[in-house]
């Protein structure tokens, strides 16, 4: 069963920066749960279909991806009783704040049945062994700007850029000079104060 599940946006979350694997076992049960950087829904369910593969004997593979800041989230208990699969994996990463990510775990049956709660609780741990081993990074949001300008004044646009941390993507000078800047959001309130002071043409704010 698959479901879709929208979540408020945090200002500022993480992101893997890398894969891991692990694996948790309790009356016979193994879990083996990976965590992998994702880009949208498809190479989510690329990932799912190849731990299908890797562990094609398992009898369950369970998961749920987070992307973006938590905007959007989706998960599976793929044949294990309703809610006590994936929505105890996204549980684990809507609480660490993480997002661009996919938690598959794979379940392999020990013969020993662990009950509603104690499938929660495994599904968790394995979650959690995870996330604990994964390293993260944060992801920044930028903005792009596109600024119009006179000669005379890209040293003070350029000085300013610095100063803000803003990056230039890209300068054209034709009758004037055409200066692409990316900055965090937070900035945008700046840059148009600044450009406003020097009569400056700000052109195409669009959030990345």
């Amino acid at each position: 069963m698959l479901i879709d599940a929208n979540v408020p946006a945090m200002t500022s979350y993480h992101i893997p920066a890398a894969s891991v694997e692990v694996e948790y076992e309790i009356k016979k049960s193994r879990f083996i749960c990976r965590a992998e950087p994702i880009s949208d829904r498809q190479h989510a369910m690329q990932i799912l279909q190849q731990a299908k593969r890797d562990f094609p004997d398992a009898r369950h593979h369970c998961w749920a991806y987070v992307l973006g800041n938590q905007v959007s989230a989706a998960m599976s208990d793929d044949g294990e009783p309703t809610g006590t699969a994936g929505k105890p994996i996204l549980n684990v990463l809507q609480h660490k704040h993480i997002g661009d990510i996919m938690l598959v775990v794979v379940r392999y049956f020990g013969g020993i049945k662990l009950g509603a709660g104690g499938l929660v609780r495994a599904y968790s741990a394995a979650a959690q062994m995870a996330i604990d081993a994964l390293p993260l990074t944060e992801f920044v949001s930028l903005t792009e700007v596109v600024l119009v300008f006179d000669f005379a004044q890209e040293q003070s646009v350029r000085h300013w850029a610095q100063v803000h941390d803003a990056q230039i993507h890209e300068v054209t000078y034709a009758d004037k000079v055409s200066m692409e800047l990316a900055m965090t959001t937070e900035q945008v309130s700046h840059i148009q104060e600044f450009a406003l002071a020097l009569g400056i043409e700000l052109r195409n704010v669009l959030q990345e």
